[in-house]
């Protein structure tokens, strides 16, 4: 098996994908990881000007050697070439898997809305710098490799339709060409470094925005490293969601053991069969 490597948003550094590959090497021996150049490019914030990402991504998901495509970080940056790499990705690109999660929701929601149906949020191999981040490439090899159900979140039910996202990429895709159709579905979001009146706002517009379309529910992941604003929000990342879904008739379903962290687990996008 092959795996193909990009950077749709920031760059990693060539330490990480050596660490990478050597956890691969020892649990998968027989998959291969392909690290695209572009992974390691700088264009100011980005991991090359739009048009080397949009290459990269489009070369990579349209390579028959190539399996699944996962990506390498987060950041910002693939809003500005999700909806053309989609559009220009053949049928060699839908039978392969995708994985990531914080700025690739851009991609994992533009790919899910054209009827990809491997796409997942979870782990990516920048998380090998978080503190367990050996544990965090593990699972994603697992999902990626072996369809592991165990690399999955363990509140999944069968039968049901689940989508997962960092919650303000959520907010920030709603109303443009990534949309996917979520109506129906479980979604499970979470967030990092955001100060809870921001939270709040995104609340206020995902919850708003996906009530009307029939949302199945909504589950909270982790919220972590929220700054001290200099003035109390008044309630915790708790509150604030069931407050929404309370004020938006959207089912509360409680917690989910998604996070920007090491213990981030694969939410696949669609209906979960269990086992």
């Amino acid at each position: 098996m092959r795996i193909g490597i990009v950077a749709p948003s920031t760059p990693i550094l060539p330490d990480d994908a050596e660490a990478v590959r050597a956890i691969a090497a020892l649990g998968y021996p027989g998959v291969e990881l392909i690290f695209d150049e572009q992974c390691f490019a700088v264009h100011g914030h980005f991991a090359g000007e739009d048009g080397h990402r949009f290459a990269a991504l489009v070369e990579m998901a349209n390579r028959p050697d190539i399996d699944a495509v996962w990506f390498a970080r987060g950041g910002y940056g693939a809003c500005r070439i999700a909806q053309e790499a989609v559009a220009a990705m053949t049928d060699a690109a839908r039978g392969k898997a995708f994985l990531g999660y914080s700025d690739q929701g851009n991609l994992l929601g533009c790919l899910y809305r054209e009827g990809f149906d491997h796409v997942a949020h979870g782990p990516m191999v920048a998380d090998i710098r978080r503190e367990g981040g050996d544990a965090a490439v593990t699972r994603a090899l697992d999902w990626l490799v072996a369809r592991d159900p165990a690399a999955c979140e363990g509140g999944l039910p069968h039968g049901a339709r689940h989508a997962a996202f960092n919650l303000m990429t959520l907010s920030m895709l709603l109303g443009t060409p990534l949309e996917p159709d979520l109506s129906g579905h479980i979604l499970l979001v979470e967030e990092v470094s955001e100060y809870l009146y921001a939270f709040d706002r995104a609340f206020f517009h995902v919850a708003s925005c996906l009530a009307p379309r029939g949302l199945a529910g909504l589950r909270l992941g982790r919220v972590s490293d929220v700054p001290e604003n200099d003035r109390p929000f008044g309630a915790e990342v708790e509150a604030i969601a069931r407050d929404w879904c309370t004020r938006t008739g959207i089912p509360w379903l409680g917690r989910a053991d998604i996070g920007h962290d090491a213990a981030n687990k694969v939410v696949p996008f669609g209906l979960h069969r269990a086992g």
